[in-house]
């Protein structure tokens, strides 16, 4: 790994950490919510810490703790559509587990599962990204107002944090 890589991947570390624990603050206000967000946060986290091949049991771990997710997502589904990022996040992590338990380089380019999910989170970032910028102009400084946006600037982080491993993969 060069150290342009490692350094991206450590960055991608701390961006992942921060939201995690930014989403563990607001639990309490989002009845709830925002915990499936901090256990997806810290997993991205704890995934993209550069310690070589990730076979055996780590993947198999970490590929339990998004199916976990997963069906927390679904449990959630009950609220709303809304909710349905968060199975397709969790999904997206136990398929990035399970690939790097399998140990699969695919010199072709991108499964079609990979490639597909590429699809979902650049037009995931480009439209949270669209709505942060066109919702920026509206931020007049009041708590409620900033912690909306801030929500929506971790959400878009989190968002960017998965295309880059899924573009990594």
């Amino acid at each position: 790994m060069s150290s342009a890589d490692l350094a991206l991947a450590w960055l991608l570390v701390v961006l992942c950490a921060v939201s995690g624990a930014y989403c563990l603050r607001q639990v309490r206000r989002s009845g709830g919510v925002a915990a499936g967000e901090a256990v997806m946060a810290f997993g991205m986290a704890l995934m993209a810490v550069p310690l070589g091949n990730r076979d055996g049991w780590q993947a198999v771990v970490l590929a339990a703790v998004f199916c976990g997710a997963a069906l927390h997502a679904v449990w959630l589904l009950r609220g709303g559509v809304h909710h349905a990022h968060h199975l397709v996040g969790s999904l997206a992590m136990a398929w990035m587990a399970l690939t790097a338990a399998a140990g699969s380089g695919h010199g072709g380019g991108p499964s079609p599962v990979t490639g597909l999910l590429l699809l979902y989170f650049a037009g995931y970032v480009l439209l949270g990204g669209t709505r942060l910028v066109a919702a920026g102009g509206a931020v007049q400084g009041t708590y409620p107002v900033v912690a909306t946006e801030l929500t929506r600037a971790c959400r878009l982080a989190m968002g960017m944090g998965m295309l880059t491993m899924l573009l990594m993969m």
